[in-house]
């Protein structure tokens, strides 16, 4: 493993280690010094026969980056076999997001128009 030094208090820590991959922050940080004040994005997938396309979103707050994230996951199945829990769908109306970026798929995958 290699140490690295804080460049704010000199102390040395692991730049891979756990509490460091929870923590976040600037890679030139220690855990305790770290602050993560960067909403990360989001990338999600949306599927349409053969071809998929995906999103990469942009929240506000980290809390509704995880609601959002909440409840996609339980409306798209995850982990759940792929069927869709219609029971315990979320609803992720009142979710502030922006996109930034886009795929979409090309609906023929044969390539004829």
């Amino acid at each position: 493993m290699a140490m690295r030094k804080c460049i704010l208090c000199n102390e040395e820590y692991d730049p891979h280690g756990l509490l460091k991959k929870r923590v976040g922050g600037l890679i030139t940080h220690c855990p305790a010094c770290a602050e993560e004040k960067v909403v990360k994005y989001l990338g999600v997938m949306h599927a349409d026969g053969k071809q998929a396309g995906c999103e990469v979103l942009a929240f506000g707050s980290l809390a509704e980056r995880a609601k959002f994230h909440a409840s996609y996951s339980r409306n798209i199945g995850m982990n759940k076999g792929k069927v869709c829990p219609l029971g315990q769908a979320g609803n992720t109306s009142g979710i502030a997001f922006k996109k930034v970026a886009s795929f979409d798929a090309n609906v023929n995958h044969k390539g004829k128009s």
